[in-house]
């Protein structure tokens, strides 16, 4: 049986969704790692999908840029990762940025990455500063947000960057969009977004969900592109341990049906999907949300 006759089959481990979830559905784009796989990833993706491209220490900030233009050719809304510990300097920043504005590109999204001698940059908000200044011609910015805590940094300062972040493009007209890594935990990622709310954070928030993903594919892929701290989680909480591992894979729809029941009230405005390439199964289960009658 094929994992998605298994996810959306007769036995359901997730259930129905209402519209709210329908709605987060809806603003879903695709994240894409640059591994062999890649080329059939591009050619199961819907047309005109909205399309995040990650930014690997292994692989560099110009394999991102080459395929983000082999995207734009092919109709893709895309949206470039950029890893402040990649990036050599303020004129690499100001070079990042004329590309950005050269390409008509919209968004990007910037972390602070994983590579361990930066050149430059040692965290994300710097970089952001430094590519803002140089006029990139955005009109969004994305940024990550990590209800589940950081390995090597303090839940502090994890809450302080988010809102500092804000601040930052907020004072340069630009809108902010927080994606939050991988987490398994509904209640968790409920907590820490209301904490968030409480405290005046403002931005939009994308629900970083997994894609439909063979746990094969999901666990030896999350190593080599340093989905780190979400594997953690796993290793640590049984219940989505057991989940994962279940026949089929994970199913992402309880999950997305958990949050989506507060999604209105804590400005959730879609998900990004850790795919893992496998695009064309996470675009049929889209497809069998969308199309589930609520």
């Amino acid at each position: 049986m094929s994992i998605i006759s298994t996810l959306l089959g007769k036995s359901k481990r997730g259930g129905k969704t209402s519209p709210a979830a329908q709605r987060l559905v809806r603003n879903m784009r695709y994240e894409l790692v640059p591994l062999k796989s890649l080329d059939q990833a591009i050619a199961d993706l819907p047309k005109g999908a909205a399309v995040s491209v990650t930014c690997s220490p292994a692989k560099g900030i110009a394999t991102t840029q080459q395929l983000c233009e082999q995207l734009l050719e092919k109709g893709h809304n895309v949206v470039p990762h950029f890893a402040a510990r990649l990036v050599e300097g303020p004129e690499h920043a100001a070079k990042l940025a004329a590309w950005v504005r050269e390409k008509g590109i919209k968004e990007v999204f910037i972390i602070g990455g994983d590579a361990e001698v930066p050149p430059h940059y040692q965290y994300a908000l710097p970089f952001m500063k430094d590519f803002l200044e140089a006029k990139p011609g955005v009109d969004t910015i994305g940024f990550g947000a990590y209800p589940d805590g950081h390995a090597t940094i303090s839940k502090g300062d994890l809450h302080n960057a988010v809102i500092e972040k804000e601040a930052l493009l907020k004072s340069h007209g630009v809108k902010g969009l927080a994606s939050t890594q991988m987490c398994f935990d509904a209640p968790l990622i409920l907590s820490w977004l209301k904490d968030l709310r409480a405290a005046g954070f403002t931005t939009p928030i994308n629900l970083g969900i997994p894609g439909v993903v063979d746990r094969t594919r999901l666990m030896s892929v999350g190593v080599r592109t340093g989905v780190g701290q979400s594997l953690r989680y796993l290793k640590k909480n049984k219940a989505s341990l057991t989940l994962m591992f279940a026949p089929g894979g994970y199913d992402p729809t309880k999950l997305l049906n958990d949050i989506a029941v507060k999604a209105d009230e804590l400005n959730v405005a879609g998900l990004h999907s850790f795919t893992f390439n496998s695009t064309a199964d996470t675009a049929k289960w889209a497809n069998a949300i969308l199309e589930q009658q609520v």
